[in-house]
Protein backbone atom coordinates (compact mmCIF):
# COMPACT_ATOMS: atom_id res chain seq x y z
CA UNK A 1 0.00 0.00 0.00
CA UNK A 2 2.76 2.57 1.12
CA UNK A 3 3.96 1.28 -2.74
CA UNK A 4 1.16 2.45 -4.34
CA UNK A 5 0.97 5.68 -1.96
CA UNK A 6 3.68 6.98 -3.45
CA UNK A 7 3.27 6.12 -7.00
CA UNK A 8 -0.45 7.87 -6.42
CA UNK A 9 1.76 10.98 -5.01
CA UNK A 10 4.31 11.25 -7.70
CA UNK A 11 1.27 10.89 -10.26
CA UNK A 12 -0.79 13.79 -8.43
CA UNK A 13 2.77 16.29 -7.83
CA UNK A 14 2.90 15.83 -11.67
CA UNK A 15 -0.47 16.95 -12.49
CA UNK A 16 -0.58 19.62 -9.76
CA UNK A 17 3.20 20.88 -10.90
CA UNK A 18 2.06 20.90 -14.57
CA UNK A 19 -1.15 22.89 -13.66
CA UNK A 20 0.77 25.29 -11.54
CA UNK A 21 3.41 25.89 -13.81
CA UNK A 22 1.08 26.98 -16.70
CA UNK A 23 -1.41 29.05 -13.98
CA UNK A 24 2.15 30.97 -14.19
CA UNK A 25 1.63 32.15 -17.50
CA UNK A 26 -2.26 32.64 -17.79
CA UNK A 27 -5.49 31.90 -15.42
CA UNK A 28 -8.47 31.03 -17.16
CA UNK A 29 -11.32 28.45 -16.86
CA UNK A 30 -9.74 25.95 -19.50
CA UNK A 31 -6.92 25.21 -16.92
CA UNK A 32 -9.55 24.70 -14.07
CA UNK A 33 -11.02 21.97 -16.20
CA UNK A 34 -7.69 20.43 -16.77
CA UNK A 35 -7.48 20.28 -12.87
CA UNK A 36 -10.92 18.77 -12.48
CA UNK A 37 -10.11 16.18 -15.42
CA UNK A 38 -6.50 15.50 -13.86
CA UNK A 39 -8.24 14.87 -10.21
CA UNK A 40 -10.88 12.42 -12.06
CA UNK A 41 -7.96 10.31 -13.69
CA UNK A 42 -6.29 10.13 -10.04
CA UNK A 43 -9.65 8.93 -8.62
CA UNK A 44 -10.15 6.42 -11.21
CA UNK A 45 -6.25 5.04 -11.13
CA UNK A 46 -6.70 4.99 -7.13
CA UNK A 47 -10.12 3.01 -7.30
CA UNK A 48 -8.60 0.44 -10.03
CA UNK A 49 -5.23 -0.25 -8.05
CA UNK A 50 -6.96 -0.59 -4.59
CA UNK A 51 -10.37 -2.71 -5.64
CA UNK A 52 -9.35 -4.46 -8.84
CA UNK A 53 -10.01 -8.61 -8.32
CA UNK A 54 -6.58 -9.09 -10.47
CA UNK A 55 -3.47 -7.99 -10.46
CA UNK A 56 -2.45 -4.36 -12.10
CA UNK A 57 0.21 -2.99 -13.24
CA UNK A 58 1.43 0.74 -12.96
CA UNK A 59 3.33 0.51 -16.26
CA UNK A 60 0.35 -1.12 -18.22
CA UNK A 61 -2.55 0.73 -16.60
CA UNK A 62 -0.36 4.50 -17.55
CA UNK A 63 0.28 2.47 -21.20
CA UNK A 64 -3.26 1.53 -21.70
CA UNK A 65 -4.07 5.28 -21.09
CA UNK A 66 -2.14 6.61 -23.07
CA UNK A 67 -3.34 4.72 -25.78
CA UNK A 68 -6.77 5.02 -25.31
CA UNK A 69 -6.12 8.87 -25.27
CA UNK A 70 -4.07 8.96 -28.61
CA UNK A 71 -6.46 6.78 -30.22
CA UNK A 72 -9.34 9.19 -29.46
CA UNK A 73 -7.49 11.79 -31.23
CA UNK A 74 -8.17 10.94 -35.37
CA UNK A 75 -7.14 7.67 -36.81
CA UNK A 76 -2.86 8.35 -37.30
CA UNK A 77 -2.34 9.49 -33.67
CA UNK A 78 -0.73 6.35 -31.67
CA UNK A 79 1.33 5.38 -28.66
CA UNK A 80 4.51 2.82 -28.95
CA UNK A 81 5.31 1.23 -25.98
CA UNK A 82 8.80 0.46 -26.32
CA UNK A 83 9.12 -3.01 -28.29
CA UNK A 84 6.30 -1.77 -30.75
CA UNK A 85 8.44 1.79 -31.25
CA UNK A 86 11.59 -1.00 -32.14
CA UNK A 87 9.26 -2.48 -34.27
CA UNK A 88 8.31 0.73 -35.89
CA UNK A 89 11.94 1.75 -36.29
CA UNK A 90 12.54 -1.55 -37.76
CA UNK A 91 10.40 -1.45 -40.41
CA UNK A 92 10.39 1.62 -41.15
CA UNK A 93 14.19 1.53 -41.97
CA UNK A 94 14.59 -1.44 -44.98
CA UNK A 95 12.55 -4.34 -45.73
CA UNK A 96 10.21 -6.61 -43.75
CA UNK A 97 7.93 -9.15 -43.79
CA UNK A 98 4.36 -8.28 -44.62
CA UNK A 99 1.45 -7.98 -46.92
CA UNK A 100 1.71 -4.97 -48.89
CA UNK A 101 -0.90 -3.16 -47.79
CA UNK A 102 -1.07 0.82 -46.67
CA UNK A 103 -3.40 0.70 -43.20
CA UNK A 104 -5.30 3.28 -41.71
CA UNK A 105 -8.03 3.06 -39.08
CA UNK A 106 -11.55 4.57 -39.71
CA UNK A 107 -14.84 4.15 -36.76
CA UNK A 108 -13.02 1.88 -34.66
CA UNK A 109 -11.35 -0.54 -37.29
CA UNK A 110 -8.13 -1.10 -39.25
CA UNK A 111 -9.18 0.13 -42.73
CA UNK A 112 -7.13 -0.66 -46.16
CA UNK A 113 -5.99 2.47 -47.96
CA UNK A 114 -4.15 1.07 -50.81
CA UNK A 115 -2.61 -2.42 -51.63
CA UNK A 116 0.88 -2.38 -52.75
CA UNK A 117 1.01 -3.44 -56.44
CA UNK A 118 2.72 -6.64 -56.93
CA UNK A 119 2.90 -7.95 -53.14
CA UNK A 120 0.23 -10.61 -51.83
CA UNK A 121 -2.53 -8.84 -50.44
CA UNK A 122 -2.57 -7.19 -54.40
CA UNK A 123 -2.24 -10.70 -55.84
CA UNK A 124 -5.02 -11.67 -53.66
CA UNK A 125 -7.72 -8.50 -54.53
CA UNK A 126 -7.29 -6.81 -51.24
CA UNK A 127 -8.83 -3.15 -52.18
CA UNK A 128 -9.04 0.20 -50.83
CA UNK A 129 -11.96 0.55 -48.54
CA UNK A 130 -11.73 -3.07 -47.31
CA UNK A 131 -12.28 -3.30 -43.46
CA UNK A 132 -10.31 -5.50 -41.65
CA UNK A 133 -12.88 -7.12 -38.69
CA UNK A 134 -10.60 -10.14 -37.70
CA UNK A 135 -6.92 -10.99 -37.80
CA UNK A 136 -6.36 -15.16 -37.62
CA UNK A 137 -9.66 -14.82 -35.79
CA UNK A 138 -9.15 -12.13 -34.09
CA UNK A 139 -11.90 -8.85 -33.36
CA UNK A 140 -10.33 -5.85 -34.53
CA UNK A 141 -12.41 -3.78 -32.78
CA UNK A 142 -10.22 -2.96 -29.62
CA UNK A 143 -6.81 -2.84 -31.17
CA UNK A 144 -4.91 -0.07 -32.28
CA UNK A 145 -3.53 0.75 -35.32
CA UNK A 146 0.11 -1.11 -33.98
CA UNK A 147 -1.82 -4.58 -32.69
CA UNK A 148 -3.07 -4.41 -36.67
CA UNK A 149 -0.02 -3.95 -38.54
CA UNK A 150 2.31 -5.94 -35.69
CA UNK A 151 -0.07 -8.51 -36.12
CA UNK A 152 -0.28 -8.64 -39.97
CA UNK A 153 3.65 -8.54 -40.12
CA UNK A 154 5.49 -11.41 -39.33
CA UNK A 155 8.29 -13.83 -40.75
CA UNK A 156 8.10 -14.24 -44.50
CA UNK A 157 6.21 -17.85 -45.76
CA UNK A 158 4.34 -17.71 -43.14
CA UNK A 159 0.15 -16.95 -43.05
CA UNK A 160 -2.02 -14.77 -41.94
CA UNK A 161 -6.00 -14.81 -42.01
CA UNK A 162 -7.91 -11.94 -42.39
CA UNK A 163 -11.62 -11.27 -42.32
CA UNK A 164 -12.62 -8.45 -44.41
CA UNK A 165 -16.12 -6.88 -44.84
CA UNK A 166 -16.44 -5.11 -48.62
CA UNK A 167 -18.77 -2.31 -49.83
CA UNK A 168 -21.31 -4.06 -52.01
CA UNK A 169 -21.12 -7.31 -50.56
CA UNK A 170 -23.37 -9.10 -48.18
CA UNK A 171 -21.36 -10.33 -45.68
CA UNK A 172 -17.79 -10.47 -44.93
CA UNK A 173 -15.09 -12.77 -47.01
CA UNK A 174 -12.40 -14.28 -45.71
CA UNK A 175 -8.60 -14.05 -47.30
CA UNK A 176 -5.45 -16.35 -46.88
CA UNK A 177 -2.36 -14.11 -47.21
CA UNK A 178 0.83 -15.42 -46.85
CA UNK A 179 3.65 -12.95 -46.14
CA UNK A 180 6.77 -12.05 -48.08
CA UNK A 181 9.51 -9.65 -48.33
CA UNK A 182 8.48 -6.42 -49.34
CA UNK A 183 10.13 -4.33 -51.75
CA UNK A 184 8.82 -1.42 -52.92
CA UNK A 185 10.07 -0.50 -56.33
CA UNK A 186 7.52 2.48 -56.25
CA UNK A 187 8.49 3.90 -60.18
CA UNK A 188 7.98 2.12 -63.70
CA UNK A 189 7.45 3.51 -67.24
CA UNK A 190 6.84 3.07 -70.21
CA UNK A 191 5.17 4.10 -73.49
CA UNK A 192 1.42 3.34 -74.51
CA UNK A 193 1.63 4.13 -78.79
CA UNK A 194 2.69 7.94 -78.82
CA UNK A 195 1.62 8.61 -75.42
CA UNK A 196 4.46 8.13 -72.11
CA UNK A 197 3.05 6.27 -68.70
CA UNK A 198 4.44 6.59 -65.49
CA UNK A 199 2.96 4.59 -62.24
CA UNK A 200 4.21 6.16 -58.93
CA UNK A 201 2.83 3.25 -56.04
CA UNK A 202 4.65 5.20 -53.27
CA UNK A 203 6.50 8.10 -52.57
CA UNK A 204 9.48 6.48 -51.32
CA UNK A 205 13.32 7.84 -50.59
CA UNK A 206 14.15 8.96 -54.27
CA UNK A 207 10.84 8.89 -55.94
CA UNK A 208 11.25 12.12 -57.33
CA UNK A 209 15.18 11.24 -58.92
CA UNK A 210 12.81 8.31 -60.74
CA UNK A 211 10.10 10.04 -61.88
CA UNK A 212 12.67 12.91 -63.28
CA UNK A 213 14.59 9.66 -64.73
CA UNK A 214 11.31 8.78 -66.28
CA UNK A 215 10.16 12.22 -67.96
CA UNK A 216 13.25 12.18 -69.51
CA UNK A 217 13.56 8.79 -71.07
CA UNK A 218 9.67 8.93 -72.23
CA UNK A 219 10.31 12.93 -73.73
CA UNK A 220 13.44 11.31 -75.45
CA UNK A 221 10.76 9.35 -77.29
CA UNK A 222 8.97 11.99 -78.48
CA UNK A 223 5.86 11.43 -76.79
CA UNK A 224 2.81 14.01 -77.05
CA UNK A 225 1.84 13.91 -73.64
CA UNK A 226 2.63 12.05 -70.22
CA UNK A 227 0.32 10.13 -67.72
CA UNK A 228 1.26 10.38 -63.86
CA UNK A 229 -0.99 7.17 -62.53
CA UNK A 230 -1.09 7.98 -58.54
CA UNK A 231 -4.25 5.38 -58.12
CA UNK A 232 -3.91 3.64 -54.83
CA UNK A 233 -0.54 5.75 -53.76
CA UNK A 234 -0.72 5.69 -50.37
CA UNK A 235 1.24 8.40 -50.18
CA UNK A 236 5.12 8.47 -48.14
CA UNK A 237 7.84 11.35 -47.78
CA UNK A 238 6.55 14.81 -47.72
CA UNK A 239 9.93 15.83 -49.06
CA UNK A 240 9.49 13.88 -51.97
CA UNK A 241 6.16 14.70 -52.70
CA UNK A 242 8.08 18.06 -53.20
CA UNK A 243 10.50 16.71 -55.24
CA UNK A 244 8.04 14.70 -57.68
CA UNK A 245 5.37 18.36 -57.96
CA UNK A 246 8.39 20.64 -58.69
CA UNK A 247 9.51 18.65 -61.96
CA UNK A 248 6.14 19.63 -63.38
CA UNK A 249 5.67 23.02 -61.90
CA UNK A 250 7.53 26.26 -62.61
CA UNK A 251 10.06 27.57 -60.42
CA UNK A 252 8.88 29.40 -57.30
CA UNK A 253 5.45 27.84 -57.39
CA UNK A 254 4.17 27.15 -54.05
CA UNK A 255 3.05 23.18 -54.10
CA UNK A 256 1.48 22.67 -50.47
CA UNK A 257 1.58 24.78 -47.08
CA UNK A 258 1.49 23.38 -43.38
CA UNK A 259 -0.46 25.01 -40.41
CA UNK A 260 -0.44 23.78 -36.97
CA UNK A 261 -2.68 24.88 -34.13
CA UNK A 262 -0.92 27.59 -32.94
CA UNK A 263 -1.18 28.70 -36.60
CA UNK A 264 2.82 28.61 -37.71
CA UNK A 265 2.62 28.24 -41.20
CA UNK A 266 5.51 26.37 -43.62
CA UNK A 267 5.35 26.76 -46.97
CA UNK A 268 7.05 24.68 -49.27
CA UNK A 269 7.49 25.97 -53.27
CA UNK A 270 9.51 24.47 -56.22
CA UNK A 271 13.07 25.06 -56.41
CA UNK A 272 13.97 24.36 -59.62
CA UNK A 273 13.04 24.34 -63.72
CA UNK A 274 10.42 21.77 -64.57
CA UNK A 275 11.73 18.38 -65.78
CA UNK A 276 8.38 18.33 -67.99
CA UNK A 277 8.00 21.88 -70.25
CA UNK A 278 4.50 23.22 -70.16
CA UNK A 279 4.28 22.18 -73.79
CA UNK A 280 3.39 18.69 -73.05
CA UNK A 281 -0.06 17.62 -71.55
CA UNK A 282 -0.04 15.91 -68.32
CA UNK A 283 -2.95 13.95 -66.51
CA UNK A 284 -2.66 12.92 -63.60
CA UNK A 285 -5.06 9.61 -62.53
CA UNK A 286 -6.21 9.35 -59.03
CA UNK A 287 -8.82 7.16 -57.28
CA UNK A 288 -10.01 6.56 -53.54
CA UNK A 289 -6.72 4.76 -52.50
CA UNK A 290 -4.28 7.92 -53.42
CA UNK A 291 -3.61 9.86 -50.48
CA UNK A 292 -1.43 11.76 -48.48
CA UNK A 293 1.03 12.78 -51.01
CA UNK A 294 -0.46 11.18 -53.63
CA UNK A 295 -2.99 14.96 -52.86
CA UNK A 296 -0.17 16.72 -52.11
CA UNK A 297 0.92 16.34 -55.77
CA UNK A 298 -2.70 16.08 -57.25
CA UNK A 299 -3.54 19.47 -55.63
CA UNK A 300 -0.57 21.22 -56.74
CA UNK A 301 -1.26 20.62 -60.10
CA UNK A 302 -4.82 20.71 -59.93
CA UNK A 303 -4.39 24.34 -58.40
CA UNK A 304 -1.89 25.64 -60.71
CA UNK A 305 -3.78 23.90 -63.56
CA UNK A 306 -0.64 22.07 -64.94
CA UNK A 307 -2.67 18.92 -65.02
CA UNK A 308 -5.81 17.63 -65.67
CA UNK A 309 -6.82 15.47 -62.95
CA UNK A 310 -8.78 12.56 -64.04
CA UNK A 311 -10.24 9.14 -61.81
CA UNK A 312 -12.34 9.54 -58.80
CA UNK A 313 -12.19 11.53 -55.56
CA UNK A 314 -9.35 11.32 -53.72
CA UNK A 315 -8.88 9.20 -49.62
CA UNK A 316 -8.59 12.71 -48.19
CA UNK A 317 -5.75 12.35 -45.65
CA UNK A 318 -4.24 15.97 -45.46
CA UNK A 319 -2.80 15.71 -41.81
CA UNK A 320 0.99 15.93 -40.51
CA UNK A 321 2.06 13.49 -38.14
CA UNK A 322 5.39 13.83 -35.69
CA UNK A 323 7.16 11.12 -34.15
CA UNK A 324 8.19 12.00 -30.31
CA UNK A 325 10.09 9.78 -28.58
CA UNK A 326 9.48 9.46 -24.37
CA UNK A 327 12.07 8.98 -22.41
CA UNK A 328 11.55 5.25 -21.11
CA UNK A 329 11.84 4.55 -24.98
CA UNK A 330 8.28 4.31 -25.58
CA UNK A 331 6.78 7.19 -28.00
CA UNK A 332 3.52 9.18 -29.69
CA UNK A 333 3.04 9.75 -32.96
CA UNK A 334 0.75 12.86 -33.29
CA UNK A 335 -1.31 14.98 -35.83
CA UNK A 336 0.96 18.30 -35.58
CA UNK A 337 -0.74 19.89 -38.41
CA UNK A 338 -2.87 20.16 -41.68
CA UNK A 339 -1.88 20.24 -45.26
CA UNK A 340 -3.56 23.00 -47.70
CA UNK A 341 -3.12 22.86 -50.78
CA UNK A 342 -1.65 26.16 -53.25
CA UNK A 343 -5.20 27.87 -53.34
CA UNK A 344 -6.09 26.76 -49.36
CA UNK A 345 -7.70 23.76 -49.49
CA UNK A 346 -8.43 21.48 -46.47
CA UNK A 347 -8.79 18.31 -48.46
CA UNK A 348 -8.92 16.02 -45.10
CA UNK A 349 -11.72 13.74 -44.97
CA UNK A 350 -13.05 15.48 -48.20
CA UNK A 351 -10.49 14.25 -51.08
CA UNK A 352 -9.66 15.92 -54.17
CA UNK A 353 -12.26 16.16 -56.77
CA UNK A 354 -10.57 15.20 -60.42
CA UNK A 355 -11.69 17.61 -63.38
CA UNK A 356 -12.74 14.68 -65.30
CA UNK A 357 -14.45 12.11 -63.22
CA UNK A 358 -14.71 8.47 -64.83
CA UNK A 359 -15.81 6.10 -62.22
CA UNK A 360 -15.15 2.23 -62.54
CA UNK A 361 -17.84 0.04 -61.55
CA UNK A 362 -16.83 -3.31 -58.84
CA UNK A 363 -16.65 -5.33 -62.08
CA UNK A 364 -14.42 -3.58 -64.05
CA UNK A 365 -12.14 -2.85 -61.27
CA UNK A 366 -12.00 -6.44 -60.26
CA UNK A 367 -11.63 -7.18 -64.26
CA UNK A 368 -8.78 -5.24 -64.28
CA UNK A 369 -7.01 -6.42 -61.19
CA UNK A 370 -8.05 -10.11 -62.25
CA UNK A 371 -6.10 -9.48 -65.51
CA UNK A 372 -2.85 -7.81 -63.65
CA UNK A 373 -2.54 -10.44 -61.16
CA UNK A 374 -2.79 -12.92 -63.95
CA UNK A 375 -0.08 -11.81 -65.93
CA UNK A 376 1.96 -10.94 -62.47
CA UNK A 377 1.73 -14.74 -61.87
CA UNK A 378 3.12 -15.51 -65.04
CA UNK A 379 6.18 -13.71 -64.30
CA UNK A 380 5.64 -10.58 -65.92
CA UNK A 381 7.21 -7.86 -64.66
CA UNK A 382 7.35 -4.13 -65.49
CA UNK A 383 4.37 -1.90 -66.16
CA UNK A 384 0.95 -3.95 -67.31
CA UNK A 385 -1.31 -1.97 -68.42
CA UNK A 386 -4.52 -3.22 -69.57
CA UNK A 387 -6.12 -0.06 -71.43
CA UNK A 388 -9.66 -2.30 -72.89
CA UNK A 389 -10.25 -2.62 -69.68
CA UNK A 390 -9.18 0.52 -67.52
CA UNK A 391 -11.70 3.07 -68.60
CA UNK A 392 -9.63 5.69 -66.74
CA UNK A 393 -6.37 4.90 -68.83
CA UNK A 394 -8.64 5.13 -72.06
CA UNK A 395 -9.76 8.37 -70.80
CA UNK A 396 -7.05 9.59 -70.35
CA UNK A 397 -5.02 9.03 -73.29
CA UNK A 398 -7.99 10.29 -75.24
CA UNK A 399 -7.85 13.73 -72.99
CA UNK A 400 -3.61 13.60 -74.05
CA UNK A 401 -4.84 13.63 -77.69
CA UNK A 402 -7.94 15.95 -78.19
CA UNK A 403 -6.02 19.10 -76.42
CA UNK A 404 -8.70 18.85 -73.45
CA UNK A 405 -7.58 21.15 -70.85
CA UNK A 406 -10.48 19.67 -67.98
CA UNK A 407 -9.39 22.32 -65.46
CA UNK A 408 -13.30 23.53 -64.95
CA UNK A 409 -12.34 22.24 -61.31
CA UNK A 410 -14.36 24.09 -58.23
CA UNK A 411 -12.17 22.70 -55.14
CA UNK A 412 -12.61 20.04 -52.95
Amino acid sequence: MKKFRLVSLLIATFIVGFILGNAGASQNSGQQEDYRYFRLFTDVFKTVKENYVGETNTKDLMYGALNGMLRSLDPFSAFFTPDQYRDFQQETEGEFGGVGIEIGMEKGRPIVISPIEGTPAFKAGIRSGDVILEINGEDTSNMNLMDVVKRIRGKPGTKVNLTIMRKGLDKPIKVELERAIIKIESVKWTKIEDIGYIRLSQFTDGAGREVERAIKSLTSQGVKGIILDLRNDPGGLLSEAINVSELFLKEGRLIVYTKTKKGEVNRYFSRKKPALTENIPLVVLINRGSASASEIVAGALQDHKRAVLLGEKSFGKASVQNIIPLEDGSAIKLTVAHYYTPLGRLIDKKGIQPDIEVKMTEEEEEKLQEAIRQKRLQGITGVILEPSLDPQLRKAMEVIRSGNKGYAHTGG
